[in-house]
């Protein structure tokens, strides 16, 4: 069935031909407000507008199309793996590779690794800039003095939850990610 042609890519009205996803686990509250109000307090520009998570598969361009493929693929993940305990402990950082200051996994590392693992592929398989390591961001392309601080301040935190599932983020015109779906380990 004919419906027209496509919409152009440089037509601002057209309905977006991609979208570019992510997937996480959310830190709850109040850990995750917690997290997010010391990023901003560190003068992380990003700090509201990325929900506090530990990264399962980073920002990745889908085409619309495909999404439903995509969010079949997480559901059959989901059932494969069952909640777990979370522990975050400390703080670490990447520099100098990387200008980032995170919140250490202590407990639930491993559980990490095998759901990335199986986010990672079949319609979502891709290759990574770096070696995955599970960690929740606080301050991130901030100058050292910044960095230093929240890698100093950070290393008193501590925060223990269970963790139920994942999500599907989508992040917007507005940059800022939001939740597509939410997917329960197990079901």
């Amino acid at each position: 069935m004919d419906t027209g042609p496509a919409p152009a890519d440089d037509d601002p009205a057209a309905p977006p031909r991609a979208v570019v996803i992510g997937v996480s686990i959310a830190v709850p509250d109040p850990y995750g407000k917690e997290i997010q109000d010391a990023r901003d307090d560190f003068g992380d520009p990003l700090a509201r507008s990325i929900p506090t998570h530990v990264t399962l598969l980073p920002p990745t361009e889908v085409a619309v199309a495909d999404l439903p493929v995509v969010q079949r693929h997480l559901g059959a993940v989901a059932a494969r793996h069952r909640p777990f305990r979370m522990l975050l402990l400390g703080s670490g950082t990447f520099r100098p590779v990387s200008p980032v200051v995170f919140v250490r996994i202590e407990e639930g590392m491993q559980e990490c690794r095998q759901v990335e693992a199986s986010v990672r592929s079949g319609p979502l398989a891709r290759e990574l800039n770096f070696p995955f390591h599970p960690h929740v961001t606080v301050a991130h392309n901030l100058t050292d003095e910044q960095l230093d601080r929240a890698h100093t301040e950070m290393k008193g935190f501590r925060a223990a939850f269970d963790v139920p599932g994942f999500s599907l983020y989508r992040f917007g015109a507005d940059e800022v990610w939001r939740p597509l779906h939410a997917y329960t380990f197990g079901s």
